[in-house]
C-alpha cells in the first residue's frame, strides 16, 4: 500500500466547528449512525448575485443532531455571512439529506439559496426520497433480488424488507428546483474556480471538485483515504457493471498532480492522490482474482462468495453492501467473457468459469 500524508495529523474539527484546510476552504464533520460514524462537509468562501457568503458542499442526514451541529457551525463558522448555495457530490443519503432543509433555511425572499447538484443524482435522490419502492437498500424488490442472488437466512430477508423507507427517513424530502452540475463544468466560488469532475459506478452521477489553484480535490466517495468505495449492484438496476465504471473514473483522477491535496467525505484529508488510486485499483484486481478462484473450483452465488471477500461478520447495513459489491465484480468479469451464469432449480443464480 503507499504511503498517504495526512497534513493535519489526527487534529479533527470539533463537533459544531471548523477548521480551515485551504484558503476560503474550511472542514467540518458530522456523525453518522452507522459503522461508517462520520462524514466530511465543506464550506467555500462564495460570492454569488453580488453577494458575499458560503458554499456548502454535501449536507449530513436529516435528523436533529445534524441539523443542531449544523446551527452551531452557522453561529460560530460563518463569520457572520449567509449561505447562498448548497452543492451536493451524489445523492446518498449522508450527502443530500439535509439538503432541502439548508436551502430552505438560506433562502430569502429575494434570492434562493439553491440545490447544486448533478441531474442523475437529483433525480435519483427524487424518485428514492418519493417511494418505498425505489430504495435500493430495501424493500421487497430488494429482497427478491438478494434471494435470487443467493441469500438464504430469511431473518436477513425480513430486515431487508423492513428498510425500504430507510432513504426516506434520513432523506424526507429533495428540493424540487436545483442548479444542474455536469463533468467538465467550470464553478467559481469567491473567486476560486472548481472544475466539476464526472465520476461513475458509486453513484449515477457523482461529482467531485478540483481547483488547479488551490491544488485541491474535493473527492466525495469517489477517492477515500482509508477505506474502498462502495461499488455495488442494486436491485433496481439488476444487470448493471458498476466496477467498470468506477474503475475508468479513477483513471480519469490520474491526470490530476500528484501532491494534489485530496478532502474526502470519511477520514481525514490527504496527500497522495495517485498512490492511493494505485491502491484502489489493486484492491478491486485481487477482489476479482478472488472472484475467479472460488468460481473455477465450483459455481458460486454472490452470497456464497461473502465469506472469502469480507472474512467478517457484517450487520444488514453492511450486508446489503456486500452483496451489491460482490454482485459488481461478478458481473464484471461474467461482461469481460470470463464468467457465465445460470438460474438452478432453486432459481439462484451461480457463476462459472466461461
Amino acid at each position: 500500500m503507499g504511503a498517504l500524508l495526512y497534513p493535519f495529523d489526527d487534529t479533527l474539527p470539533a463537533a459544531g466547528a471548523v477548521l480551515d484546510v485551504a484558503p476560503g476552504v474550511r472542514w467540518l464533520r458530522m456523525r453518522l449512525p452507522f459503522a461508517l460514524d462520520h462524514i466530511n462537509l465543506w464550506l467555500l468562501r462564495d460570492r454569488l448575485d453580488d453577494r458575499d457568503g458560503w458554499a456548502i458542499v454535501d449536507c449530513g442526514i436529516a435528523d436533529d443532531a445534524t441539523r443542531a451541529s449544523w446551527e452551531q457551525v452557522f453561529r460560530d463558522g460563518l463569520d457572520g455571512l449567509p449561505v447562498l448555495r448548497v452543492i451536493v457530490t451524489h445523492m446518498h443519503p449522508d450527502h443530500i439529506g439535509n439538503a432541502d432543509w439548508l436551502t430552505h433555511r438560506w433562502s430569502t425572499p429575494e434570492r434562493d439559496c439553491r440545490l447544486w447538484a448533478s441531474a442523475a443524482d437529483w433525480a435519483a435522490a427524487c424518485l428514492a426520497s418519493g417511494t418505498t419502492m425505489a430504495s435500493s437498500i430495501g424493500g421487497e424488490g430488494a429482497a427478491r433480488f438478494y434471494a435470487r442472488h443467493g441469500l438464504a437466512d430469511p431473518r436477513v430477508l425480513d430486515q431487508v424488507r423492513g428498510h425500504g423507507a430507510q432513504y426516506a427517513r434520513l432523506v424526507p424530502k429533495v428540493p424540487l428546483q436545483f442548479r444542474r452540475l455536469q463533468d467538465g463544468m467550470q464553478v467559481e466560488t469567491g473567486g476560486t474556480c472548481w472544475q466539476c469532475i464526472a465520476g461513475f459506478g458509486h453513484a449515477p452521477e457523482h461529482i467531485s471538485l478540483w481547483s488547479a489553484e488551490l491544488g485541491v480535490l474535493i473527492s466525495g466517495d469517489m477517492v477515500l483515504p482509508r477505506i474502498s468505495t462502495n461499488v455495488s449492484v442494486f436491485h433496481l438496476e439488476p444487470e448493471a457493471d458498476p466496477l467498470h465504471l468506477y474503475l475508468a473514473s479513477l483513471r480519469r483522477l490520474r491526470e490530476l498532480p500528484a501532491d494534489t491535496l485530496v478532502l474526502p467525505s470519511h477520514g481525514r484529508p490527504f496527500r497522495g492522490l495517485h498512490e492511493r488510486l494505485a491502491d484502489l485499483d489493486h484492491h478491486h484486481q485481487q477482489r476479482l482474482d478472488q472472484v475467479r478462484a472460488a468460481c473455477a473450483g465450483r459455481p458460486h452465488s454472490a452470497a456464497e462468495l461473502l465469506q472469502p471477500l469480507f472474512r467478517r461478520q457484517l450487520d444488514l447495513h453492511q450486508t446489503t453492501f456486500a452483496m451489491g459489491e460482490a454482485i459488481a465484480h461478478l458481473h464484471a468479469l461474467l461482461y469481460a467473457g470470463e464468467l457465465r451464469s445460470e438460474a438452478g432449480a432453486d432459481g439462484v443464480i451461480r457463476f462459472a468459469i466461461a
